[in-house]
């Protein structure tokens, strides 16, 4: 049996396994730490635009992230630097994007 995880604790753990924090992800998606917070606490909702942000900065399928019932599939990062900045993650979604949409691309060539 699959564990039900929200969606706010699916961020705050995709956030923490990339080793980034929540006013990095505040920065990046252009709301306050507050927000990202009680997003986590599951106080507060993002919108679908900075939900689509996440996945692309995280890897992972829009689906996977709302859907309670699914482990998280990534794609996994490791920062060598301790000073990411917001041009950095906007570098890093760009090609989370990309390597998804190849990895859509060959699901629909098995189909």
């Amino acid at each position: 049996m699959i564990e039900k995880i929200s969606i706010g604790h699916k961020i705050k753990s995709l956030r923490e396994k990339s080793k980034l924090s929540q006013i990095q992800i505040a920065n990046f998606i252009g709301v306050d730490q507050s927000f990202i917070s009680k997003c986590e606490k599951d106080e507060r909702q993002l919108n679908i635009d900075s939900l689509e942000k996440l996945c692309n900065l995280f890897g992972c399928e829009m689906a996977d992230l709302i859907n309670k019932d699914t482990d998280m599939g990534t794609v996994n990062f490791a920062f060598r630097s301790s000073s990411i900045d917001n041009e950095d993650l906007v570098a890093i979604s760009e090609i989370n994007k990309i390597a998804l949409n190849i990895q859509q691309m060959k699901k629909l060539l098995e189909d």
